[in-house]
């Protein structure tokens, strides 16, 4: 895969590249950009270049007044085309593009065991997995590997938190504007219903949380979060009608 001519195969997994990094981080510096040119032979600016090229047939960085590079619009956007509203396919795609470079398996390469598969339909199971890995990189990458509330970041403890969970949109499971990073406390209590976050992107804390107002840990981990804003990313905020329907169907209803 070291030709001139971009292959079919090198734009899916470039492309798959450009969703998974934020705008800011499209540059040749990038370790995952270094690592996709050592993967397909190509340099690091040749990478880079494709993904500034993706951004250009992108809505959300053409709205935004950035441009990214278009002159290689006629080799990208027949991908960026055949792709949209097609993440799923997209992400499954690049994962079997690499493990055959790789000389590996797609299960290796998400981590799953024969085990994990004992019961299940294998492809489903590991298209599943490999969205939800997709969509952790996503989200992690835009808030810079931080938790939007304390900052923290060790990714071991973060968590790619839906708002509106994978199981009841599966249209939005991988939008990143259904995500918010989160350390594994408080996504727990986000998922539970504890915590949410209000229109102005402020903590605020459930009924059934403030039952708890007497116990030690209550000021030090909630009360004081109570009306924070959370850190937002420049792109892909959390999508203002995702937080209403979570603080409708899930805040304080657990």
């Amino acid at each position: 895969m070291s030709n001139n001519k971009w292959t079919r195969e090198e734009l899916i997994l470039a492309l798959d590249l450009y969703f998974r990094l934020p705008f800011g981080r499209l540059n040749r510096s990038t370790p995952e950009v270094i690592e996709l040119a050592n993967l397909i032979g190509r340099t690091n600016n040749s990478v880079a270049l494709r993904l500034v090229n993706f951004a250009a047939c992108d809505p959300v960085i053409i709205n935004s007044g950035r441009t990214g590079m278009p002159g290689g619009l006629s080799i990208c956007k027949p991908i960026w085309d055949e792709y949209t509203g097609r993440k799923e396919e997209l992400f499954y795609d690049a994962q079997q593009i690499k493990a055959t470079l790789l000389n590996s398996s797609i299960e290796d390469l998400v981590g799953i065991t024969e085990n994990d598969l004992v019961g299940k339909d294998k492809k489903a199971f590991v298209k599943q997995r490999v969205n939800q890995d997709a969509f952790r990189s996503m989200i992690l990458n835009l808030y810079e590997k931080r938790c939007a509330l304390t900052g923290i970041n060790i990714p071991a403890l973060l968590v790619a938190s839906h708002i509106i969970p994978w199981a009841v949109n599966q249209q939005e499971r991988l939008n990143p504007e259904n995500g918010l990073c989160l350390s594994a406390l408080y996504d727990k209590a986000f998922d539970k219903g504890f915590i949410s976050f209000d229109d102005q992107y402020r903590v605020i804390l459930s009924e059934k949380l403030k039952l708890y107002q007497a116990e030690p840990y209550y000021g030090k981990h909630f009360a004081s979060i109570e009306g924070q804003t959370i850190a937002l990313p420049e792109y892909h905020r959390p999508n203002k009608v995702f937080l209403e329907w979570h603080r409708d169907c899930i805040f304080n209803k657990q």
